[in-house]
């Protein structure tokens, strides 16, 4: 049974043959419903064609917006497998009893669920995922620095591991390097997967203290990793992106390296880098003043963090990211801080995009955040 499981959540639901296949059968579908219901109407029972009428609406009501959903899931390379629907797919990992009581140096990084609780935002965060290299399996267990990397809108912690390649890539680096890589924490940043929290503190959810306060106090104490600094890197895409940027800016105490893979020009109300003024009502209470207080080009204009470093990553297809990053870019340069911009021709706002940015800047950010600690 459970070979027939693992190969049933296998089946690819991103390809062509996959979209095309589930539209064909909604139609089919559709048609055998318009049969059935001319059919019930022909009837002289009134319940009856009463019925065939609900029964058809909502089949209609199904069809449609699953076979749209489907259309855009496998636009967006996001969920790639049965399992990732289900839940059931390759980032399923291990309990923090078992990573916290084993002894034996596993071969590879260990993807773990952490329940991370708000306990100075009162956020009501999803648990966040973990990946843990093998050298941290060993003793005496070595202090690692940490990768914090964000999800986008609508998004869920793990799909860092299921959709970005997160936990393949790290693998790989510390298969090269003696199970040594950065810790790297999947941590919820919107409480539910359409939320858009944009990582601002806002009356119904303190989420930047979340992450700057709640997420390194119980990473640092549960995992024994050097301390928030120097060492601590955050990045994310998307919605994650824009988040990345402005909390190292805005706290490089905490994270002195970011890595914004297509996201806009800050926090921002919607998929573009204009609305300013819904931003400032939906997000700052009215405020200009906190909305510059969170504006990365402000920010990074005042270089007020020395030392603090950060990488641009955008697609030339997707056109609000790529001009957001183009502009921070230019400003951080102006600004003295040091930067990389990559613009990836024909790159799309997709998890095709998103993989490759964390892959081609991961050895950046692990050189920045292995520096020894002083």
């Amino acid at each position: 049974m459970d070979a027939v499981t693992t190969g049933i959540d296998a089946v690819p639901i991103t390809t062509w043959q996959f979209v095309t296949g589930f539209v064909l059968a909604g139609v089919v579908v559709l048609v055998l419903v318009v049969l059935g219901v001319r059919r019930a109407g022909r009837s002289r029972y009134r319940s009856l064609r009463i019925l065939a009428r609900l029964g058809a609406a909502g089949v209609v009501a199904v069809v449609l917006p699953a076979s749209a959903l489907v259309g855009v899931n496998a636009g967006l390379d996001y969920l790639r497998t049965v399992g990732d629907v289900a839940g059931t797919g390759p980032a399923e990992g291990i309990g923090v009893a078992q990573l916290l009581l084993s002894r034996k140096v596993p071969a590879t990084g260990q993807v773990v669920q952490i329940p991370i609780p708000g306990t100075a935002s009162h956020f009501a965060a999803r648990p966040a995922v973990v990946w843990v290299p093998p050298a941290w399996y060993e003793r005496p267990r070595p202090q690692l620095p940490v990768i914090v990397l964000l999800h986008g809108t609508p998004g869920r912690p793990v799909d860092w591991v299921d959709s970005g390649g997160a936990a393949d890539v790290a693998n790989a680096w510390a298969a090269q390097h003696h199970g040594v890589a950065p810790i790297l924490v999947m941590p919820d940043v919107n409480g539910t997967y359409t939320a858009d929290s944009e990582c601002v503190d806002t009356p119904t959810a303190k989420v930047e203290t979340y992450l700057t306060r709640d997420v390194p106090r119980v990473v640092s104490r549960l995992l024994g990793t050097r301390p928030p600094g120097p060492s601590w890197a955050v990045a994310g895409l998307s919605e994650g992106g824009s988040c990345a940027a402005m909390l190292a800016l805005r706290h490089p105490t905490v994270f002195a390296t970011f890595g914004d893979y297509a996201g806009l020009l800050g926090p921002r109300v919607g998929d573009s880098n204009g609305g300013v003024p819904d931003t400032v009502a939906g997000l700052f209470g009215g405020s200009q003043a906190a909305f510059a207080a969170h504006d990365p080009a402000t920010l990074l204009a005042a270089n007020r963090a020395p030392g603090i470093a950060g990488w641009f990553e955008a697609g030339d297809a997707d056109t609000d990211p790529a001009a957001a990053a183009h502009t921070l870019s230019a400003v951080a340069t102006r600004a003295g801080v040091e930067n990389r911009l990559v613009i990836v021709p024909g790159g799309g706002h997709d998890f095709d995009l998103f993989s490759q940015a964390l892959s081609d800047s991961y050895p950046w950010l692990v050189g920045r955040v292995s520096v020894p600690v002083p």
